[in-house]
């Protein structure tokens, strides 16, 4: 529905502001927490086109989004992707344009991104150990993300914020570790806790699981932390430091659910929109951009009617099989 301000809102009262836009299901990474590690990606017939995902996120826009966060997969594996964000970039109403990458790219990407509209960046990186990340990573080289890294804060990103799962018994003795890291960078940290998305093999998730109370005991045992009021679209919880200038995130669906203050919904690359991280309520805008391609009326009428699907809260158990078995990767970062 919408509501008196021309806004999207679902039957909750909750307006709905932010979008999370997946360009692909694909990554040169294959994380421990978010896929598989022999993965079945979609044919390519089955995905959006760069088109239609900007007419799709220009609707949005139209119907009062003011943040899109690209996701993937890694989005930076998208053939052409620049040129989508270029586009985003130059919508007025548009106040926030962030992306999610592994950091991977980087390198060659960070000032292309900037000079093409991209106002934020959360980069994954869960361990500072190159054994250890290749570990939780499978396939990734923790020189070339730190190499990214730098090379984004060169390029001028004002916020450029990491985000760190953090499993018991892998590498919750690098709490401390990150934290300092990123004091020294002047960036800030998101620790998240794990998903129950997708039935993975590698670990036991119950097992592994560690609250966001236990790292911020962690922390606090060297740092004293002050909650914020400080809110950037997103689930993160803020806490400061009277010593840095860096902002630590928690992000709780667990132990602190955040559903009553949900703002957001996904966009698969295959064009589903999901109107819940945590359960599978979702409409096919592909079949409309598909069946009528240019009738942006067609497509906001969907994506308002929509919003009358989005459920009140998702339900997470460690106990139990997941509920939802689509991976990380093809739910859109």
């Amino acid at each position: 529905m919408i509501n008196a301000d021309n806004t999207l809102q679902d039957r909750f009262g909750r307006g709905v502001e932010y979008l999370r836009l997946s360009v692909t299901d694909r990554c040169d990474f294959r994380c421990v927490y978010c896929m598989a590690e022999d993965m079945t990606f979609l044919p390519r017939n089955q995905i959006l086109s760069l088109e239609q995902l900007f007419d799709i996120a220009h609707s949005f826009v139209q119907l009062g989004v003011k943040k899109i966060r690209l996701t993937g997969g890694e989005p930076l594996v998208r053939n052409n992707v620049i040129s989508l964000i270029e586009r985003l970039g130059q919508l007025e109403q548009l106040e926030q344009l962030h992306l999610t990458t592994n950091g991977a790219q980087l390198d060659k990407f960070a000032a292309p991104l900037k000079a093409a509209g991209l106002t934020g960046m959360n980069i994954s990186l869960d361990s500072l150990q190159p054994e250890r990340f290749k570990a939780l990573t499978r396939f990734g080289d923790l020189k070339k993300v730190l190499s990214g890294i730098d090379a984004a804060r060169d390029a001028g990103f004002n916020r450029i914020k990491l985000n760190a799962v953090i499993l018991k018994g892998r590498n919750d003795d690098e709490i401390l570790d990150l934290v300092d890291f990123v004091r020294d960078k002047h960036i800030d940290i998101s620790f998240i806790e794990e998903m129950p998305l997708g039935h993975i093999s590698e670990h036991d998730r119950a097992l592994s699981f560690i609250s966001s109370e236990q790292i911020r005991n962690t922390i606090e045992s060297r740092h004293s932390l002050t909650p914020t009021t400080e809110n950037t679209g997103g689930p993160s919880r803020y806490y400061r430091m009277s010593d840095s200038t860096s902002r630590i995130g928690f992000i709780s669906p667990h132990s602190h659910n955040f559903c009553h203050l949900c703002n957001r919904v996904r966009l698969t690359v295959e064009g589903r929109l999901l109107l819940c991280l945590g359960n599978e309520h979702s409409v096919s805008l592909k079949e409309i951009v598909d069946r009528y391609p240019g009738d942006e009326l067609k497509l906001r009428e969907a994506i308002i009617q929509a919003m009358d699907l989005k459920p009140e809260r998702h339900h997470f158990s460690l106990d139990d099989e997941p509920q939802i078995v689509r991976f990380m990767n093809t739910t859109g970062g």
